[in-house]
């Protein structure tokens, strides 16, 4: 390295190449792996094991009073109340690598109080190493990279993953796919949402969105992206992705964009906010579907519904003043006859 790198983040690295080796090796023969599946299509190998371990010593043996929150292993290894918190995905791809296709990496990450300040993610099939330290910019391999300069929409290639896991709502994904897809130059879905971070970091594409990703996906090319100049959030544009399970990165204009696009799909939903109209679903998280109202259409975001309360408060008001008047439902007035019936309609809609 020509620069002098931060001590912690010559740590990684190292950690980051030892995993890269076992995955290497063991990629001479993948007869040979042992396989099980975590869930449906969820898949996990005796390389992750190996090398997270791998990851794990050489971390703990130079900083034994951090912690570690790891893909396969969780919170078993480190401190659990240190303010050093290493996150490691020690193979993102799997899918990819037990099928040979050579898109797969290293991805760690170091968490300090918060906020990520060390990120590696060391593609082994091409020795690519990607890296950052907070405020000292976004390397591949020896060189500095930067986003793409990019603006317009109709320019940029997107990357993205697709839903795999039994739950994952693919319908949700298919509408925000075809909006996507119809306003840009092309839509890659390589497998591996830590070199797709990296990948937007160095240009070679110009945003990328996904669900159903978790700390240890995005939190090293997270770095590695702002550190490029680019921005990165959940779909509403806000910071608290790392736990969100939805990301979006990007160019700064590409992000904007994008978070226009991506908003109404957002799993992000306040409690205030519920479904309007027949037609409306419940989703798995327990919100309206976005766009079920119109197949196709774009959809609209969940309006407040604290009126209903009110309403509903006025008419049981009116009828009981107009019970002790002696007065029949055929005297109402048109408005509250309205109001009766959207009373009528709430009394199924959920709060």
């Amino acid at each position: 390295m020509s620069q002098a790198l931060h001590p912690m983040l010559n740590t990684a690295i190292k950690a980051a190449r030892a995993a890269g080796a076992i995955i290497n090796r063991a990629s001479l023969d993948l007869d040979l792996l042992r396989v099980s599946a975590k869930s449906p299509n969820d898949f996990v190998t005796e390389v992750d094991h190996a090398a997270e371990q791998a990851i794990i010593e050489t971390l703990l043996t130079a900083y034994p009073g951090h912690g570690i929150l790891a893909e396969e292993s969780g919170r078993a290894h480190g401190k659990r109340d240190s303010d050093h918190v290493w996150i490691i995905d020690p193979l993102d791809g799997t899918t990819n690598f037990i099928h040979g296709f050579p898109v797969y990496a290293v991805s760690i990450a170091l968490q300090v109080r918060g906020q990520i300040q060390q990120a590696v993610v060391y593609d082994p099939a091409r020795n690519d190493l990607f890296y950052a330290s907070k405020g000292r910019g976004a390397y591949l391999n020896d060189k500095r990279i930067r986003v793409s300069k990019r603006t317009r929409m109709s320019d940029a290639l997107i990357g993205t993953g697709f839903p795999f896991r039994k739950g994952d709502n693919f319908k949700r994904y298919m509408k925000m796919f075809e909006l996507v897809m119809q306003s840009c130059a092309g839509v890659r879905r390589p497998g591996a949402a830590a070199l797709d971070l990296c990948y937007v970091a160095a240009g070679y594409y110009d945003g990328f969105f996904e669900t159903g990703l978790n700390p240890w996906d995005v939190a090293a090319g997270s770095l590695i992206i702002t550190e490029a100049g680019g921005l990165i959030g959940n779909f509403t544009g806000e910071p608290d992705f790392l736990h969100q399970r939805e990301v979006v990165a990007g160019t700064p204009r590409i992000y904007g964009q994008l978070v226009q696009m991506l908003s109404p799909f957002t799993r992000v939903i306040k409690e205030v906010e519920a479904p309007e109209g027949p037609e409306a679903k419940p989703s798995p998280s327990g919100a309206a579907e976005p766009g079920a109202h119109e197949e196709g259409a774009p959809p609209a975001p969940a309006r407040k519904k604290g009126p209903v309360r009110l309403r509903r408060a006025d008419v049981e008001a009116e009828k009981a003043g107009k019970s002790k008047a002696g007065t029949g439902p055929a005297s109402e007035s048109p408005a509250a006859a309205g109001e009766r019936r959207d009373d009528t309609q709430d009394d199924t809609a959920p709060f």
